[in-house]
């Protein structure tokens, strides 16, 4: 527990600091990092389940598709960098399949190409898209405010989950999949994460002058007056947030308990590996990418 505190009291200063104030080459380059981690730890486990996954030509797609979200990086544009970020989406996902398919053909052993392509292919709609979402994200208006609710809306509904779940949880939510989750952790993860939703888009445009303030952010990243959104919607994405990222942590518990492991990786003390770490997310980034995309196109 203590270390799994330490690192926690480390990391979110840093995180903070990156998602409010960081370049946006910075923050890219900061997720391509993440992305390249957690694909490695994704790849290792697949081990488990008799694939050779193919390790380099992932990590080298990954690349490629950070450094062609990365040529539009400087464009003030928001609706622009949405369309562009779109097409760099459709092509990376067209491709990728018949990228990896054309690799497994160099193998000795046949029946090992498939799984392993399948493999290449997932890790990056399942890593790298969600994680390319968070950075396009940040390119939008008001996009570090949203980012700050994403991740309090995620760490809120993870923390209440656990202590909850620990001091009074009776009733099994998966047990076959995550034996330690339960109904109560799950019901009190979504009422926190409401209330954090409420609190912040009910004080957005002071939070945002006292950031803006402080030059913790430019005037574009904050929210403001008409821009804020009514509270029906708040609640409703900020429900939505909340289930995909309590689905997101149980699909990586499914893929740990069918390998037979407990963490993916030991690079964050106390919190196990980067994919256990950053699970949640990978489920609702895309929801309220999709919401702030459609919100800058209406």
């Amino acid at each position: 527990m203590l270390k799994r505190i330490a690192t926690a009291v480390v990391l979110i200063p840093i995180v903070l600091a990156l998602i409010l104030r960081a370049p946006m080459p910075v923050l890219a380059a900061v997720a391509a990092v993440v992305a390249f981690i957690t694909a490695h730890e994704f790849l290792k486990l697949t081990k488990s389940y008799g694939v050779r996954p193919m390790g380099w030509p992932t990590h080298v797609f990954v690349a490629a598709f950070f450094i062609l979200l990365g040529l539009n990086l400087g464009n003030d544009k928001p609706l622009l960098s949405t369309a562009i970020f779109v097409y760099c989406v459709g092509f990376a996902a067209a491709i990728v399949p018949f990228y990896a398919l054309t690799i497994a053909m160099r193998r000795a052993e046949l029946p090992t190409g498939y799984p392993a392509a399948a493999a290449s292919v997932f890790a990056f709609t399942y890593i790298a898209l969600p994680l390319g979402m968070l950075v396009q994200l940040r390119q939008q208006w008001a996009g570090a405010f949203y980012l700050l609710y994403l991740l309090l809306v995620v760490w809120a509904g993870d923390i209440f989950a656990y202590f909850v779940g620990k001091t009074i949880g009776r009733h099994l939510l998966a047990p076959r999949i995550s034996p330690k989750k339960t109904w109560e952790g799950a019901a009190a993860s979504l009422l926190s994460s409401a209330v954090v939703g409420w609190l912040l888009f009910g004080h957005a445009e002071q939070i945002s002058m006292t950031f803006l303030s402080m030059g913790l952010i430019q005037r574009p990243d904050g929210l403001y007056g008409a821009e804020i959104p009514a509270m029906g919607t708040v609640i409703a994405l900020t429900i939505a947030l909340n289930i995909a990222a309590q689905l997101g942590d149980l699909v990586e518990s499914l893929i740990k308990r069918g390998a037979g492991v407990k963490d993916s990786g030991a690079i964050l003390p106390g919190h196990g590996g980067m994919l256990d770490r950053i699970d949640a997310l990978l489920f609702a980034a895309p929801v309220l990418w999709f919401y702030a995309a459609w919100r800058v196109m209406h």
